[in-house]
């Protein structure tokens, strides 16, 4: 019985070790997303997030720091629930469209330096490495 026990906590651990199947896994830990448009219309905010490990999102809204967690496997993406800070600013208006449509987006696709997540009532909000060129 014992020993049982012992081989079922091994397999456990196992699974725990695999690779990470959400978008933390096929990103690279330190590159930091700044958001360009929402829903089609350009983003003026302040507003980014990164992916620094499995099933973990940080980032900037236009007023607050964040974190969420993610757990949905790549492409698919599920934000929440984020936890921010509580400081206030003028453009918390924006930030509460900048977590709303964080929380609306379902589908992630990464190519080169765009990042694009869009939701199932044509959500959208497309990212840019933060190291790279704007459009």
């Amino acid at each position: 019985m014992r020993a049982t026990l012992v081989l079922l906590a091994l397999l456990g651990l196992l699974a725990a070790c695999g690779p990470d199947e959400t978008i933390s896994g096929f990103l690279d830990p330190g590159e930091t997303w700044q958001l360009r448009e929402l829903d089609g219309a350009p983003w003026t905010e302040r507003a980014a997030l990164s992916f620094p490990g499995p099933g973990r999102v940080t980032g900037q809204g236009p007023c607050n720091s964040f974190t969420a967690a993610q757990s949905a496997p790549y492409p698919w993406i599920d934000i929440g629930p984020v936890a921010a800070t509580r400081r206030a600013c003028p453009e918390l208006a924006a930030e509460a469209r900048f977590f709303a449509a964080l929380g609306a987006m379902a589908v992630a696709e990464v190519s080169g330096d765009v990042l694009l997540l869009t939701g199932e009532e044509g959500r959208e909000m497309v990212f840019q490495a933060a190291g790279a060129s704007g459009p």
